[in-house]
C-alpha cells in the first residue's frame, strides 16, 4: 500500500529506536519527575507534535534542504542548541517557589510544557535528517505515492514513539514517588536535567552526524 514494504520490520525498528534515550526522553523524564504524570504526558504530546513537523517536511521534500545545504543545517542546529542552553539554564536557575507556581497554575503550566516539548523536537535538525535517511528504506523507489508513503510511515513512527514515551513518563513518576522528600528531590532533579540539557546543547552544536538517538 502506497509503495510501502516491510512494514513489520519498520514497526519493530521504530520501537527499538524510540526506546533509545536521547534529548526527547530527557525532557519527558525531567518534566514527569518534577511535575507529575500529566506534565509528562503533555511533554510526550508536545514532542510528538514536533515530530510531525519533521514528518511533514520529509513528505514534502523540505528535509532535503537540510541534507544538501550546510548553511541551513548549521543555522537550524545552532538555533536548536541555543534553545537547549536556554532550557538548561532555566532549570538550573529555578527555585522551589518557581516550582510551586508552576504547579499552582495548571493551565499555563500545561501550555508551557507542551510548547517546550514541541520546540525540543522541532528545533532538532538531526530528527529531520533521520527521517530523510530512514523512511526511504521502506518505500518503493518507483512508487508514484512516495510523499504519502513518507507521511504514513512517519505517523506510524510517531505513534510508536508516543507509546514508548508514555512508558518513560510513567517510569519517571514511579521512581520519583519513591522519594519521600519531594521538595528536595524536585530541586535535585531539575538541577540534573538542566545540566543534561546544557550538555545536549553542546553536543548538538558540535555534532554534524545524523544520529537516530534524538
Amino acid at each position: 500500500m502506497f509503495g510501502i514494504h516491510d512494514i513489520g520490520l519498520f514497526i519493530i525498528s521504530g520501537l527499538l529506536l524510540n526506546i533509545i534515550p536521547g534529548q526527547d526522553v530527557a525532557f519527558i523524564v525531567s518534566r514527569s519527575a518534577a511535575l507529575g504524570w500529566k506534565s509528562g504526558f503533555l511533554a510526550v504530546f508536545g514532542i510528538s507534535a514536533g515530530c510531525l513537523v519533521h514528518v511533514s517536511c520529509a513528505s514534502l521534500g523540505l528535509s532535503a534542504i537540510l541534507a544538501t545545504s550546510a548553511t541551513a543545517f548549521t543555522l537550524v542546529k545552532l538555533i536548536g542548541a541555543a534553545y537547549l542552553f536556554w532550557l538548561g539554564f532555566s532549570m538550573l536557575r529555578s527555585s522551589p517557589d518557581d516550582i510551586k507556581k508552576h504547579v499552582a497554575q495548571p493551565n499555563n503550566a500545561a501550555w508551557k510544557v507542551f510548547s517546550l516539548g514541541f520546540l525540543n523536537n522541532a528545533l532538532n535538525p538531526k530528527v529531520a535528517l533521520f527521517f530523510l535517511a530512514f523512511l526511504p528504506q521502506f518505500v518503493d523507489p518507483f512508487s508514484h505515492t512516495k510523499p504519502l508513503a513518507f507521511l504514513v510511515l512517519g505517523i506510524i513512527f510517531t505513534v510508536n514513539g508516543i507509546l514508548v514515551n508514555f512508558c518513560w513518563a510513567w517510569s519517571a513518576v514511579s521512581v520519583a514517588s519513591l522519594f519521600k522528600k519531594q521538595g528536595r528531590y524536585t530541586r535535585l532533579s531539575k538541577r540534573f536535567a538542566g545540566a543534561l540539557f546544557i550538555a545536549l546543547g553542546i553536543r548538538l552544536a558540535m555534532d554534524d552526524a545524523v544520529n537516530p538517538n534524538f
